[in-house]
């Protein structure tokens, strides 16, 4: 197998008429590692409020992976409702398995970086220079570092990004300025940036969906975000064990479905960036093998031959047979470390 540089994957795809970013937890890793790997949110979690019996589940699978655990917990108590298990047993599973969830929320805005400052110019500047490669970014991801990067320019001209939220009708017909903006579907027709499930800073009220700012309210927006939290105010968060589950949550937030539809409609090449191909999110791998792609290229960390990259290939080829079948797809995979997402550490 042929592993290209991010460069040379560049000037290959150069043809296409629009080239997307499908983001992984691999983006946010390669800024902060010490933050946001599974093993050490697992560290940072407190565990306290579920009891030592959630903790034991992660040791008996012998995992650090919050959505495995997740997962396996429901199956579980799925499985036990067919062999005559307590029904309060199985219900405490499910119950775990939300609380779980919850956690995950909880521990991912107890460690988040606190402000924009805490990533350098730098830092910026070089994840800037990588997003302005596409016309189109999507992520899976939960935390700020992607809304910071974009928001972070000195000339605004620099990053061309729209999320899709607004000033909201009833505040421009009120002339009163909510602490937030709102998301709406007809006023989202140039938004370019999506967040595939979810994220810290966008809240579904029940009647809109909220994104916070610091720029309406002048606190942090971490700072915002965790004491939602301490209030029992959830973010817009998909984090459920399955795929299906996880597509079941989708179709029932507008936003969300929305994003969605976005995916299911891109054309021309497709770079996916710190993703593991990951079964749990078959429900937009199989949107590619009925899309409309003509190139993808997969990131691959490290050596092509151990036994995590060698999934993800068979699975990405597995996609490429698949849509084949209909219509070709060019497959590619490339190097993930010569993309220096981040510019160089040190």
């Amino acid at each position: 197998m042929k592993l290209l540089t991010f460069d040379e994957a560049l000037v290959e795809s150069s043809n296409c008429k629009k080239r997307h970013l499908l983001l992984g937890n691999g983006f946010s890793i390669a800024c902060r590692p010490d933050i946001f790997r599974y093993d050490q949110l697992f560290l940072q979690a407190d565990f306290s409020k579920l009891g030592a019996r959630v903790k034991n589940v992660f040791a008996a699978l012998d995992t650090t992976d919050f959505e495995k655990v997740i997962k396996s917990l429901r199956d579980a108590a799925d499985l036990a409702t067919h062999y005559g298990i307590d029904q309060a047993n199985t219900q405490q599973m499910r119950n775990d398995a939300d609380r779980l969830k919850e956690l995950l929320v909880q521990t991912i805005a107890d460690s988040h970086p606190a402000s924009p400052i805490d990533i350098s110019d730098d830092e910026y500047a070089a994840c800037q220079r990588f997003l302005s490669y596409f016309d189109t970014t999507y992520t899976f991801n939960y935390d700020l570092l992607l809304y910071w990067t974009h928001m972070h320019h000195e000339r605004p001209e620099s990053v061309r990004s729209d999320d899709g939220f607004r000033t909201s009708q009833d505040d421009i017909d009120s002339g009163v300025e909510s602490d937030y903006v709102v998301w709406e579907s007809h006023q989202s027709h140039d938004q370019n940036m999506y967040y595939l499930h979810g994220a810290l800073h966008i809240f579904d009220s029940g009647t809109e969906i909220q994104k916070y700012t610091w720029s309406r309210t002048g606190v942090k927006l971490i700072d915002q975000i965790r004491e939602a939290l301490n209030k029992d105010f959830f973010p817009l968060f998909v984090a459920e064990g399955t795929s299906d589950e996880k597509l079941e949550r989708v179709r029932h937030s507008d936003y969300l479905a929305k994003a969605l539809r976005s995916f299911e409609g891109i054309g021309g090449c497709l770079f996916v960036y710190g993703h593991s191909l990951a079964e749990n999110d078959d429900h937009y791998l199989k949107v590619l093998e009925r899309g409309k792609i003509e190139r993808l290229y997969i990131g691959l960390y490290g050596d092509p031959n151990t036994p995590e990259n060698r999934k993800m290939v068979a699975r990405a080829e597995l996609m490429q047979e698949r849509r084949n079948k209909k219509r070709p797809m060019h497959l590619s995979f490339y190097d993930a470390a010569s993309v220096s997402v981040w510019g160089a550490k040190t």
